[in-house]
């Protein structure tokens, strides 16, 4: 496990899919990620050491989210394809319980894992790609430090390129 702050980052394990399957089946999840994979399309997804990074968030030891990391650079599949930086991280997350929806508690779950990806010495900018309507996911991440750059076209469809640059070396002490 990796504790930053209160909240615990814990790698998605064989036992957490059916758990991450149930909350993709919830409508304030299923609205942002669309249909729900089937367990065994998740487990191909986040269990067979691909180049996604998948945790667990918890809160006081009880689970509240999903996040997942990956190297931006060299995604594949029509992702980020013009991207040069090695350095670039691109995160996704949800909230797993609609009543944790709008008290903060994503802009800290995202905060604390962007404080751990800027962690490591190689990481110099994090990303992620919102839908442009979805205004809460906005706020969430324009909070928890990023600044929208603009909106592109993904293969997931139109979307909102926010990033958050590295901190200078003092304030990461």
């Amino acid at each position: 496990m990796t504790r930053v702050g209160t909240i615990e980052f814990r790698a998605l394990t064989e036992a957490d899919v059916p758990m991450l399957h149930d909350w993709l089946l919830r409508p304030h999840v299923r609205q942002w990620w669309g249909p729900a994979e089937s367990v065994e399309e998740l487990r191909e997804d986040y269990l067979t050491g691909g180049s996604t990074h998948a945790f667990i968030a918890h809160l006081a030891g009880e689970p509240i989210g999903f996040i997942q990391s990956y190297v931006v650079l060299g995604s594949g599949d029509g992702w980020w394809e013009d991207e040069t930086d090695p350095g670039a991280r691109g995160i996704d997350q949800f909230l797993a319980h609609a009543g944790q929806l709008n008290r903060g508690l994503g802009r800290a779950m995202v905060r604390e894992f962007v404080e751990q990806l800027f962690a490591d010495p190689v990481v110099t900018v994090v990303q992620t790609d919102p839908s442009p309507h979805n205004a809460r996911a906005i706020r969430c991440y324009t909070a928890a430090g990023f600044a929208a750059v603009g909106e592109v076209v993904t293969p997931d469809g139109p979307a909102l390129l926010m990033r958050c640059h590295r901190p200078p070396a003092s304030a990461l002490r």
